[in-house]
């Protein structure tokens, strides 16, 4: 069965990607081959870092100022600015005492150093996630002693093929039948827009603790029951990797079987007691235990719901963005926002998904809106299109509202999805299709023109 989400997008299709879920080197060359064939790979200026953007009321242009390669600072003008940081772009570490006072080698998942030499060495992996679901099988055959602290077991959706190559059938059909690849695509991307979105719908008539409703409760006994299978041999490891969470309330990882496999091995401890300290030689967990360690492997994932850190964006009657979000990022279409003119995010607040949906979807959807409304400043030569607070406020009580009869959105889930205040800032609630359907055409309505 090929992956649910497809791995390209719609204008640079691609229907002979060798694995069934793709590999990082396989995304990437993926990528840099639509930028090559796009001409925009010589408009890139590398070894750039933009450290503010202010906007210039009289010029009606945006000001940056950047750090090029040797440290000197240059400012340039903008008519316009999208900001493509990323989402999960910013590691996050825990704040357990004495964190910087370990003496071994200390590396975080999305800062991983190709050199590290783990051979024979005491590991710990913190965390465990979608990226310690990576991780953890690729090293436990190769260190001496494996730690892994576990705060929260994750659901997990078997998927016996996960790591397999495209079948054959699959390679043949692509190869000598007509127009199948693009068929293939179509229906792997409907599914994505559908997905599994009715089994994390709140039924508020469902009053049983641990699921938002009868289907969600149901997923919930099937996926269980899958774990107490592949667990049957250590009822001891079964007590801890029953996730305690409401189903569809974090993101569902995909196994293959590796995953138990790596927990049962005689060199790993799977350790839920927590972390109390830090030492020089290692992790004193909640037990008092320390468990020396020579390497620390940090996959806690990211400061998710700081959009836009570290950057400083200055907009309109010298409007701050942070301080106008406070802590809690929104964005209409998660693209635009009030007082900001022709400065666009891309992957912004409310455009990630957990159930469906594609990361590549979402960022075409969104780019379209971008590129509609530059093209309606160009044709009105005007300086700028600035969406109207009212016009957000009303967007994002909508979301809230949606993301409310989510099981992400559950008062009893907290997950990264959630920011300081307890709202869901990161997830789209509604089937990928509204997203498609508002980024389609800018409403010029509902914008300001800057003249």
């Amino acid at each position: 069965m090929p992956p649910t989400t497809p791995n390209s997008f719609s204008f640079a299709q691609r229907d002979d990607w060798p694995q069934q879920f793709s590999e990082g080197p396989e995304i990437h060359k993926y990528t840099r081959d639509v930028a090559e064939r796009g001409g925009i790979t010589q408009n890139i200026q590398m070894g750039t870092e933009v450290l503010s953007a202010t906007w210039d009321e009289e010029d009606g242009r945006w000001v940056l100022s950047m750090i090029v390669d040797g440290g000197e600072v240059q400012e340039r003008r903008f008519n316009a600015v999208l900001t493509a940081v990323g989402q999960l772009d910013r590691p996050k570490f825990p704040d357990t005492p004495g964190h910087d006072t370990f003496a071994g080698i200390h590396v975080h998942s999305a800062e991983w150093k190709p050199g590290i030499d783990l051979k024979g060495k005491k590991v710990a992996v913190i965390g465990t996630g979608a990226s310690a679901y990576q991780i953890v099988p690729a090293i436990v055959d190769e260190v001496e002693e494996l730690k892994i602290f576990q705060r929260s077991s994750p659901w997990m959706l078997p998927t016996p093929f996960y790591y397999e190559d495209m079948p054959e059938s699959v390679t043949w059909l692509v190869e000598h039948l007509p127009q199948y690849g693009q068929w293939l695509r179509f229906w792997q991307h409907w599914l994505g827009v559908e997905g599994r979105q009715h089994t994390t719908a709140a039924d508020p008539n469902w009053t049983k603790e641990g699921s938002v409703s009868a289907v969600n409760e149901r997923v919930r006994q099937q996926l269980t029951e899958m774990l107490k299978e592949q667990y049957a041999d250590r009822p001891d490891l079964l007590a801890k990797v029953i996730p305690d969470y409401i189903v569809g309330g974090k993101r569902m990882l995909r196994d293959n079987g590796v995953w138990a496999k790596s927990l049962k091995k005689p060199q790993t401890t799977l350790v839920t007691s927590g972390m109390s300290e830090m030492t020089e030689a290692g992790i004193i967990d909640g037990d008092g235990t320390l468990h020396e360690l020579d390497v620390i492997i940090y996959a806690t994932g990211f400061q998710a719901s700081e959009f836009l850190e570290p950057l400083r964006i200055t907009g309109r009657e010298g409007k701050d963005i942070h301080e106008y979000w406070g802590g809690n990022a929104t964005a209409y279409a998660g693209a635009t926002v009030p007082g900001f003119p022709n400065l666009f995010i891309v992957s912004g607040p409310n455009t990630g998904h957990v159930v469906n949906g594609s990361l590549f979807s979402m960022i075409e959807y969104g780019l379209t809106y971008i590129l509609d409304a530059l093209n309606i400043v160009l044709d009105k030569d005007i300086k700028a299109l600035d969406l109207k607070q009212e016009v957000l406020d009303a967007f994002v009580a909508d979301l809230d509202a949606a993301n409310a009869q989510k099981a992400w959105g559950h008062p009893e889930v907290h997950t990264w999805y959630k920011n300081k205040f307890g709202r869901v800032s990161q997830i789209w609630p509604y089937p990928i299709v509204e997203y498609w359907n508002i980024t389609r055409a800018v409403d010029q309505s509902q914008y300001t023109e800057i003249r």
